[in-house]
């Protein structure tokens, strides 16, 4: 889902997470939103830029917020022929509002989410498709530098291989979340590119379909990530990122590749951590060179070739207890697409899985159970109260709160790993 983030599509390194769920619920294998929940960030480039709430409910009524913003649209260069006609007959979904207020209480760890992800139909028919369209890949893979493998990851995990897109007008969407969601301006920024999509002549209103969040498509592009990314690549007249999935592929390439993908690279590797290592050092912030990190003791790395210089961040998606992994360039590009470490996690296994590696080797600490919403709330404000500021509670996981986290962490003694627990929650609440 691309929003801009904006793409991881779309809006989300902060985010307020399993509020701004996803853009496309994948029915048979709904992964998309067990990426936001794991990791409490949104899910597509189209959602991925979550940010806190920008007004209270509005005092406009929805004719009159429509009217004022029909003003602003003209005078963005939008004609009145295209905003009359996009409107006709749009009244509020309350569905939508419903959509963008829930935030579930409780949410799936990740190796939950990486068994739904990874599931084997998933990866047996991104197989299939890989042969199927080789030809069409081989050309997007010369144009943009983006691998194969990458693409149809995306492809699957964004809308089940183009089965699973959405079906609310990306119109009467917005139009509600503008006039009365959680965060009314950037609903608004949205609406305007997706009426510029009308305007240019790509697709007709009623082919203007997505997830309830503005999510369009087989790669589920939020609207400015379409206008600024999408392209014509099977040459009809028309980025189609609906019906023509050469289209859908070489957007999420050209996305990619603005995004800082590196030919040729991986988007990362598992690896060991030697005894006595300093988890502190599983930072997003942290940036080493790959040599950097081999002295350190790490084992796993692949053999030099070349990429020594290259910096690699070191991801420990369930705390100490489990799997280690560095992460390249690309896959800080993946999560411009969805910032979401679960999601990118996710594509870079599936895209090995296609060749039939991806296996992740350590094992998950699968008897740890994860926080609920209010006992992350919780955790947050115990945290405040012993003097380590995560920031205003709000139930997601973010950078500050795994930095008061450590600090915590390093008071007791613990493993300074940054993660959430039950038992670190139990000895905050033991605290005086």
């Amino acid at each position: 889902m691309l929003y801009t983030f904006v793409p991881v599509l779309l809006l989300r390194t902060l985010i307020a997470g399993s509020a701004l769920s996803i853009m496309v619920a994948c029915a048979a294998e709904p992964v998309a939103q067990s990426a936001s929940a794991v990791t409490g960030q949104p899910m597509s480039t189209a959602e991925s830029q979550g940010l806190p709430s920008e007004a209270e409910h509005p005092q406009l009524s929805f004719a009159e917020w429509r009217d004022a913003f029909r003003s602003e649209a003209l005078q963005a260069g939008i004609s009145a022929q295209v905003f009359d006609r996009a409107f006709a007959g749009v009244t509020p979904d309350p569905s939508i509002i419903i959509a963008d207020r829930s935030q579930p209480e409780f949410t799936r760890p990740v190796w939950q989410y990486l068994d739904g992800a990874l599931s084997k139909q998933r990866v047996e028919r991104g197989q299939r498709l890989l042969k199927q369209h080789q030809a069409t890949l081989d050309d997007i893979e010369a144009r943009y530098g983006v691998d194969r493998n990458t693409l149809v990851a995306i492809w699957g995990l964004e809308s089940s291989y183009g089965q699973i897109m959405g079906d609310k007008g990306v119109i009467r969407s917005l139009a509600t979340l503008a006039h009365e969601g959680r965060r009314p301006g950037f609903a608004k920024s949205q609406l305007l590119a997706a009426l510029e999509i009308l305007q240019h002549g790509d697709v007709d209103a009623d082919q203007l379909r997505g997830s309830w969040a503005g999510a369009m498509g087989q790669t589920q592009f939020i609207p400015t990530t379409y206008n600024t990314h999408a392209v014509d690549f099977d040459g009809d007249g028309s980025r189609n990122i609906w019906s023509s999935s050469a289209d859908a592929l070489a957007s999420a390439a050209h996305y990619l590749q603005a995004s800082g993908w590196k030919a040729g690279q991986p988007w990362g590797f598992e690896v060991t951590l030697p005894e006595g290592f300093d988890y502190a050092q599983a930072d997003n912030a942290i940036r080493k060179p790959l040599a950097v990190w081999r002295q350190l003791g790490l084992s796993g790395l692949p053999a030099d070739t070349g990429m020594e210089p290259t910096t690699a961040t070191l991801l420990l998606p369930a705390g100490y207890r489990g799997p280690a992994f560095l992460l390249l360039d690309n896959f800080r590009a993946i999560l411009r697409y969805n910032n979401s470490s679960s999601y990118a996690l996710a594509i870079g296994l599936l895209s090995e899985r296609f060749d039939g590696a991806g296996q992740v080797r350590a094992r998950w600490p699968k008897g740890e159970q994860p926080l609920s919403r209010s006992e992350r709330l919780e955790l947050q404000e115990r945290l405040g109260n012993h003097g380590f500021d995560p920031g205003t509670p709000d139930g997601i996981i973010g950078a500050n709160t795994r930095s008061a986290i450590r600090g915590f962490q390093q008071q007791q003694g613990w493993p300074a790993d940054g993660h959430p627990t039950q038992e670190l929650l139990g000895r905050l609440r033991a605290e005086p």
